[in-house]
């Protein structure tokens, strides 16, 4: 089975200070992915690479099997790559439901007529009451995104992500900021997600990490220093030297 995302060989350098190093790595339909490492590691510039936010200084990446090295962002999103922001994109003004049909109503390519009121838009509006509904937030539809707590915040953003219907969803950080109590239920939100997508989630929360992955990429320094199954992980001295050790130290 080919992957839906890959990268080859991908570098970046800023000068003289390299932030990439030749970093080979795959997903196939249908993965849990995480992706962890130390303050500084490069992880948000991989995945902003991936997105096309960031042009590698050298090797290539490939989506559904072709090449997007050099594709523009929008044109990635259509070819089925999604992400969430660490930085708040909402439409903080703007009810829940709204915010999510701007973005199923770009996907079915009908934004240009979004001037007139989201609710003219019966099919948007249900396909986006419906994703609501899957995530835990119906009874949140018609609350202004700002008045809602701010794990909720983080949720509609996954709402949005999904109403793009992608094959391969990046999640920057989903627990960033976000109370314990309500990063559980991001964990349980996540575990609802269609189970064809792909999911490489970058995240801080060890224990997120650990519940939510069924494989895990440390890098360390730009390049990757290991990858494997989560309990590999966990025993990987290396892994404790350069990044979990350092949780438990404070």
């Amino acid at each position: 089975m080919s992957p839906v995302l890959e990268t080859k060989k991908l570098c970046k350098s800023f000068g003289a200070l390299t932030v990439a190093q030749n970093i080979d790595f795959r997903l196939h339909a249908g993965d849990r992915h995480a992706l962890i490492g130390p303050n500084g590691a490069g992880k948000t510039t991989f995945v902003n690479m991936l997105m096309g936010a960031l042009a590698p200084s050298s090797g290539r990446i490939y989506l559904g099997g072709e090449e997007v090295t050099r594709v523009r962002q929008a044109q990635r999103v259509k070819r089925g790559l999604g992400r969430t922001f660490q930085i708040n994109a909402l439409f903080r003004d703007l009810p829940v439901l709204d915010n999510v049909a701007l973005g199923i109503a770009e996907r079915r390519a009908q934004a240009a007529h979004m001037w007139k009121p989201a609710s003219s838009h019966g099919e948007i509006i249900d396909e986006s009451a419906e994703l609501l509904a899957t995530l835990g937030l119906a009874d949140d539809a018609r609350v202004r995104v700002k008045d809602l707590p701010y794990g909720k915040q983080r949720l509609v953003e996954i709402a949005i992500a999904l109403g793009l219907a992608p094959k391969v969803l990046l999640l920057d950080e989903p627990a960033a900021g976000v109370p314990s109590m309500e990063s559980e239920r991001i964990l349980k939100v996540l575990d609802r997600l269609p189970a064809g997508i792909a999911i490489l989630i970058i995240e801080h929360d060890m224990d997120l990490v650990f519940r939510f992955a069924r494989r895990i990429t440390v890098l360390v320094q730009g390049e990757v220093l290991v990858e494997g199954p989560p309990d590999e992980i966990a025993r990987d001295r290396r892994v404790h030297q350069v990044y979990l050790g350092e949780q438990h130290h404070g």
